[in-house]
Parts: C-alpha cells; structure tokens; sequence
C-alpha cells in the first residue's frame, strides 16, 4: 500500500549504519514513539477514542499502537528512526569515508544520473498545476519554478480575477492573466480558449512587465476561441452583486460570471472576431444592445469602447492564433507543456460550494475543454495546497477561525502569512487545514503529488490542529456535502498536533525542518495518500524544498500505491 511503498523508497535511500547502530535506532525510535504518543494522548485529551475509531480509513502517526504492538504509522516512525541513526552514527564514529558509505554515495550518483537520462528520454506530457482549496495556494510560486524547464506554459480557465504574486530577489510580480511562466525567457505563455479576457488589463499587464524589464514580445499568443470580457461586464458583476445585498457572492467584479453568460448564451464575442472589424463591430452593437434591455440603466459608450477595441486590434491579432493547433503541435514535436491552473478546486462551478463560486472550472477537466487537447496527454497533476487554508469572499469555510481578535491564531495565520487577496486586496479568511475538503479535492483531480507551500506561517504556534472529518448529526461524513444547509452544520473532529518555534525559511532539504514541522508534513500526506514533493518556507522565489522525482506519482520513480 501507499505507506509501505514510502518505507520501501526511504529504505533505498537510507545511508548504510552498522548492525549494531541500526538496532540502537530502532529500540530509541520505539521510545521516541511512546513519548510522542503519550503526548499525542495529553494534547488530545478532548478526542473520544470511541469518535476516533469510528472514522473510516483514518491511520495515525502519533505513534499509537495496533493490537499486535506494531506502531500503525510507517512514515511517523521513519523520520524518528532517521534521525535517531544519524545520531548515533556521530556517537558511534560512522565515518563517512567507510566502505558502505561510498557505495551509498556511488549509489546516488548513479540514481542522480539514471534520472537525468530519464528526464532525457521521457516522453512528452503535460504538466498541470491546480489549486486544491479556495484559491490563493501560491500556484503561482511553483509554476515559476518549474516553468525554467517548460517550453510551453498556459492558462485554460477564469479571467483577471485570478492573482498570482511571485517574489523574485525581493521583488514582487503579480499576474492575473498572464502564466507566471512569463518570467522565463524561453517560455512560450499561451491563453487558452477557456480563458475569458479582459483586454485593457491584459495589456496593462503587459506593460507593467515591459516597465520591470521583462520582455514578452513574441512569447505571448491568445486563443482566437477565447471570449472577451467588457467593461460592461464588469458593471453587471457589480450591479448583481448588490442587487443580491447580504445573500452576495462575493465576486471580484471583475465581470467574469457575466462575461461566462454572455458565452453560454451564445451572444459572446472572441478574441478572433477582431480579424474582422466589421463584424466585431455588428456582433458588439448586438451585445450591449442586448445589456441595456436587460438591465435599465446601465449605459454604455458604444462608439467610445468601437474605437478602443479598433485601436488595439492590430496589437491583439499579432498575438491571436489558434492555441489548439499550436498546443497539440508542441506536444507532438516533444516540447515540454506546463498548465498554470486558476482559483481552486473548491470553486469550481460544479464541483465548488455552489454558488458562492466563481464561474469556470478551476478543475482538472478544465484543461482538456479550456486548451483543446486530449486527456491521454496528461502527465503530472500537482495539487497546491496550503498547510493551513484561507478564504476571500463569502460562502462555506468549516475550519474558519476569527481573524480579527488580537493574539489570537486566526490573527497569526493572517498577519503572519500576508492574506490579503492579490486581485482585490480584501482580508482573506483563514482557518486550519481541511483533510475531508482536501480529500474531495484529491478525488476529483488524482493528483500525483502536492505542493505544501506557507508551512513556516505555523512557526511560533505551540500546537497546530487538522481537521481530520466532518461530523453531520451523530455520524461521520464519507464525501463533501452539496448543501449549504449541511455544510453550515458540520462539525469538525480535528487532531492536534506538536508545533515547532525553529525558522525554517533557510531549509532546503525536508531533513533540515524541525522533527515536528516533519511530522506535520508527513501526516498529511499520509492522511490524504498522495506525497508531498514541494515544501514552501518562505515568500521568496527559492524558499521551497523540493523533495525530488521520487515523490511524484506521475513519475517513474514514483512511489507505487499499490
């Protein structure tokens, strides 16, 4: 199973120790784990062991027991024993100039070329990066690391009420229609036909980057099936918003859900259309025509936005092509394409927590429709998530805790992390980490491996909860509920946790983090089954652990879940 694969991969990797250093390991592994579960037990006092057990599928790593005295936790045990072998390996004398430790150092070099050869040879795949909460995970950080081994990045969903900040040598980038993968030279950035667009901030945006001194000329191509977003757009989105006064949204205003109206009810206008004026401008009239009737009051300077949009029409064409042809041609000529996902799972018009949603598919199925190529294309799926959550805008947040009483955790995470929302600047909510909501989403995306990014907004908290299931009326839920009325009466069972107070921001490999910030990392993912590859502690571009391939399902040196 997926814990077993795990103890299998670290076993290969582990450096050699003598019989004699192994079997101390061991033996003072056993006793780390007895101590930790006693603690375990003190900080959750408040847990019914009878609650407890009646959670379906739910292993722990506190080092509880099974029946037979075997710890029922292969990945808590093994950052325990890991550390206690390096120990004693000093105490002992292990040198690293001993026979075994060469052949282990041979041993990595031959894996570290192996995997390039590998890297080499592979065959050519799409890569997808999605957020797997409520938006604002930091996509975006990990897209622009990647992104310097892409040659194709793109966007297949949403509009400008998307926000991605990427901090490079203390400067800040912020996107929000652009892929980040912009900040890479050899990169291609493509806007695909899922995408609605706003053209004056499209090309703000651009400008905006030229002024930073980075140059998209010629690396930038739109879809000529995406959709255009107007200002008129983002008048209704406003105009709606207060119409539904305390029962609002909570939308960006951005007029993407007009605009994504405007689509399905086939009276849209795309970016192509711009090749022809003439009609661009019949099918404009029709459409504002069409605004005015079904909103009275709302005006709209026709012939001054016509002579905008004939102004920056040979600017757009320049960059429109049809990103089908070209995406699946990249593909076919062995060009590396990596997908920058939009909002998040829980979001999603369909599978989000309806309406207090945005209105495209921020999903995986959202790439296969918003970029027109085939699923068999698919590679890796990484989810993005935070090692807390947070929340702009209204709707359903199970885990919320208040923000706004000073000294209090909510504070913490929300001071201490910077949420304030990138597009619109509002307070975001923050709460703790959701493992039933992150589960839903691993269920709809199957991804491959996860980003934990803002792990260091925890340091300094003397405990850090999860919420480990959803409690309806007596029972344990098995799946997300669709109803806003059950979800406003869920009760969450959570699991405490050890906190740490080292910084980690300068932690590069996962074994430089403190053993309960290793821990935490190591229960989630096994709570959830999938690993965790990319590790985030801090705001800046090189704040990241990357754990490597081997954490990769997608990858052939994946841990098997079988």
């Amino acid at each position: 199973m997926f814990q077993a694969s795990f103890l299998q991969r670290a076993s290969r990797f582990a450096p050699s120790a003598s019989s004699a250093a192994a079997a101390a390991a061991v033996v003072a592994a056993g006793s780390a784990a007895v101590m930790f579960q006693q603690q375990q037990q003190t900080n959750n006092n408040n847990n019914n062991n009878e609650e407890r057990n009646r959670i379906p599928n739910m292993a722990y790593c506190d080092g509880a027991k099974k029946k037979d005295g075997s710890s029922e936790s292969v990945m808590g045990m093994l950052g325990d024993i890991q550390n206690r072998v390096e120990t004693i390996q000093q105490t002992l004398g292990v040198a690293a100039t001993t026979a075994s430790s060469d052949k282990y150092a041979n041993d990595a070099k031959s894996t570290t070329a192996a995997a390039a050869r590998r890297r080499k040879n592979a065959k050519p795949g799409i890569d997808v990066v999605l957020g797997s909460q409520w938006g604002d995970e930091g996509k975006g950080k990990l897209v622009d690391m990647l992104s310097q081994e892409y040659d194709v990045c793109a966007r297949v969903a949403g509009g400008s009420n998307a926000g991605h900040t990427i901090v490079v040598e203390g400067k800040k980038y912020k996107f929000h229609l652009l892929p980040s993968g912009i900040l890479n030279e050899k990169a291609t950035c493509v806007i695909g036909n899922g995408v609605v667009i706003h053209l004056p901030s499209f090309l703000n945006e651009l400008d905006g980057l030229l002024q930073s001194g980075i140059d998209a000329e010629g690396r930038v191509l739109i879809s000529d099936r995406a959709h255009l977003v107007f200002d008129f757009h983002q008048q209704v989105d406003g105009l709606n918003e207060h119409k539904l006064g305390r029962n609002k949204i909570g939308t960006t205003k951005k007029g993407i859900g007009p605009a994504y109206a405007s689509k399905i009810s086939r009276n849209g206008i795309r970016i192509g259309d711009l090749k022809n004026f003439d009609f661009f401008e019949m099918r404009f009239r029709e459409l504002t025509a069409a605004h005015v009737r079904a909103f009275p009051g709302l005006e709209i300077d026709v012939d001054g936005q016509l002579a905008y949009y004939k102004s920056i029409a040979p600017k757009v064409c320049a960059m429109t092509t049809d990103t089908i042809e070209y995406t699946n041609d990249a593909y076919d000529t062995g060009k590396k394409i990596l997908i920058e996902g939009a909002n998040a799972t829980m979001l999603d018009i369909d599978f989000g927590t309806y309406p207090y949603v945005t209105s495209s598919n921020p999903s995986i199925g959202s790439v296969l429709t918003g970029l027109g190529v085939s699923p068999k294309k698919i590679h890796g799926i990484y989810g993005t998530t935070k090692a807390y959550c947070t929340r702009v805008g209204e709707g359903p947040f199970p885990t919320e805790l208040e923000r706004e009483i000073p000294g209090s955790i909510g504070e913490h995470l929300g001071v201490v992390g910077a949420e304030w929302g990138t597009t619109t600047g509002r307070s975001r909510r923050v709460g703790w980490l959701d493992i039933p909501q992150m589960k839903y989403s691993t269920l709809i995306n199957g991804f491959t491996a996860l980003n934990l990014t803002k792990l260091d907004v925890l340091t300094g908290l003397a405990e850090v909860k999860i919420g480990r299931a959803y409690k309806h009326k007596g029972k344990i839920l098995n799946t997300m509920p669709s109803c806003l009325k059950t979800m406003s009466e869920i009760e969450v069972i959570y699991e405490t946790v050890p906190g740490w107070s080292e910084d980690i921001s300068k932690a590069r490999n996962f074994e430089d983090l403190p053993v309960n910030a290793q821990r935490y990392v190591l229960r989630v993912q096994e709570l959830l089954g999938v690993p965790v590859r990319w590790i985030g502690c801090g705001a800046n571009r090189l704040d990241m652990i990357d754990r490597g391939e081997g954490w990769d399902l997608s990858s052939e040196e994946g841990p098997s879940m079988e």
